[in-house]
């Protein structure tokens, strides 16, 4: 197995790092080592002397092979905002290309059996007044793992998301259903409306965790690995 997909999500703050942490874990349990790149990330804290985003920190920490900070996340800004509005502060210019190349030099490199490369936001995010990030995920022409949010309104987010990815030419390879909301009604009726309407697995359903909370060893279907 050598495998490499996009993580999208539909929309910030749905889970994509928690998401993507889960899937790199199970797979180094499985024995397969392991990657996660977050190429670009807005919104930036200074530790040690080094400015660095969490999300970046995290899959850098959980991976099986140790790549430099700079290589986990080579292109850094520093507030919390869209990227391409991020990036004007800092009278910076975003591209695919640069992004692109930035990716591939890694993983020309890396022969990892299972390489994550999570996005920032949902698939239609902004780069500059042409490109988006999911222009990203179509330059290097991987296959996308979405994860769901489950709240109100994700049914409409989940299928547009899906109708996107598919319309760039590109195979949605499976989703998570990541559940946000303890209290939300109706939330295996919501997940199997998901099962029967989008075009791909389920690959897992992620519980409600507090912080510190482990996933349980269930919530994934592993024969994902088994491709």
């Amino acid at each position: 197995m050598k495998k490499r997909y996009f993580i999208t999500g539909t929309d910030t703050d749905v889970g994509k790092t928690h998401i993507t942490e889960a899937l790199l874990r199970a797979a180094q349990q499985r024995g397969l080592t392991t990657l996660g790149l977050k190429p670009l990330a807005a919104g930036a804290e200074l530790i040690g002397g080094q400015w660095s985003n969490d999300d970046a920190r995290r899959l850098q920490a959980v991976s099986s092979l140790k790549l430099p900070y700079e290589q986990v996340n080579p292109i850094l800004l520093r507030a919390a905002l869209a990227p391409h509005l991020a990036a004007e502060m800092e009278q910076r210019r975003l591209t695919v290309q640069s992004l692109a190349g930035f990716c591939r030099g890694t993983l020309m490199t890396q022969r990892a059996q299972l390489t994550l490369i999570e996005g920032a936001g949902g698939w239609r995010v902004p780069l500059n007044d042409r490109e988006t990030l999911a222009d990203l995920a179509i330059d290097l022409n991987l296959e996308v793992i979405l994860v769901v949010g489950m709240t109100l309104g994700c049914l409409n987010h989940a299928l547009l998301t899906m109708e996107a990815i598919r319309r760039d030419g590109l195979q949605l390879a499976g989703w998570v259903a990541n559940c946000l909301d303890p209290q939300m009604s109706s939330l295996e009726a919501n997940i199997q409306t998901l099962v029967k309407r989008l075009p791909a697995p389920l690959l897992g359903t992620m519980p409600f965790l507090l912080a510190g909370e482990t996933p349980p060893p269930t919530w994934l279907d592993t024969r994902f690995f088994d491709d």
